[in-house]
């Protein structure tokens, strides 16, 4: 059996901090908020919402949820953000993907504060991401590297393939991975669903990230020995012998890859709970910069 990497510990571990932080703001009369939008009944951003407000709670933050309908439409949804956009009390915004067809993902991200994008997806903010100087990290990307970094695997000098090329996850986590500096300076080769020889890739990589969102898409025979493996994805599936009905699952094939690899997340309690410590320290640091400006 590989080494567990435990998502959940590292993020406990970082949010004793932000809240400890949050505590002396809150000390000032200082309370910093996030806001989360979610639009429909996805069901795993229905989970993943839900985990994001108890704990922004949990640090003693002001937490703000908005639960739209699925029919809401594209101006609605843009009002709703102009108006946190406006709101002092509010510091991060964060709009859950994905969106209903009748609206613009990018109509959307675009009209969020680049100064309360705790998600890091403005294109100012991708920009900048791209340059090197970044303002704050991208949410799970910065989640990953933490967790590859803290568990002893540095992705330095490292062969990484990420499977997905999405604007959340897989192109800044390759940007974030290939730049100069500490817990990067990895060669990543970025693959998704078109790739034709997807297994020959990720068959070379020294680390592994899965974010291609299909239910254990990467199988034990598609990693090499002693590889590291990051399953960001997340996926309902059913399961008529729990309770509910259904149970989570990852992009990665998770028993057969557990006996192979050096080392692998869980899902759940891998890659999500330190994407929404991230998502909390980056609003703290939305707090800071709105007190600099």
């Amino acid at each position: 059996m590989s080494k567990l990497i435990n998502g959940k510990e590292f993020a406990d571990k970082l949010c004793k901090k932000i809240a400890e932080e949050v505590k002396k703001l809150k000390d000032k009369n200082i309370t910093p908020g996030l806001a989360v939008i979610r639009v429909g009944e996805d069901p795993a951003s229905t989970v993943y919402i839900n985990m994001k407000a108890k704990k922004t709670e949990e640090v003693g933050m002001h937490s703000v949820t908005k639960i739209l309908d699925e029919k809401t439409s594209q101006n609605d949804l843009l009002n709703i953000v102009e108006e946190l956009n406006k709101d002092e009390s509010i510091n991060g915004i964060l709009v859950q993907l994905p969106l209903p067809e009748q609206i613009n993902e990018d109509s959307v991200i675009n009209a969020i504060n680049p100064d309360k994008d705790v998600d890091g997806l403005h294109p100012l903010n991708g920009g900048r991401l791209i340059g090197g100087t970044p303002r704050f990290l991208p949410a799970t990307p910065a989640g990953v590297q933490q967790m590859l970094q803290r568990s002893g695997f540095s992705p330095d000098g490292k062969q990484v393939a990420i499977c997905g090329r999405s604007n959340i996850v897989g192109k800044p986590l390759a940007v974030l991975l290939m730049q100069k500096g500490n817990a990067a300076n990895a060669t990543v080769t970025v693959c998704h669903t078109g790739t034709s020889n997807l297994a020959e890739i990720t068959r070379r990589a020294d680390i592994v990230i899965a974010a291609i969102g299909r239910p254990r898409m990467i199988t034990a025979d598609m990693l090499k020995d002693g590889a590291v493996v990051i399953d960001v994805g997340i996926n309902r599936v059913e399961d008529p012998e729990t309770k509910s009905g259904y149970r989570l699952v990852g992009d990665v094939d998770f028993g057969p890859a557990s006996e192979k690899v050096a080392a692998i997340t869980p899902v759940p309690g891998g890659v999500g709970p330190m994407t929404i410590a991230c998502l909390l320290k980056n609003t703290i640091e939305c707090f800071k910069r709105s007190q600099i400006i």
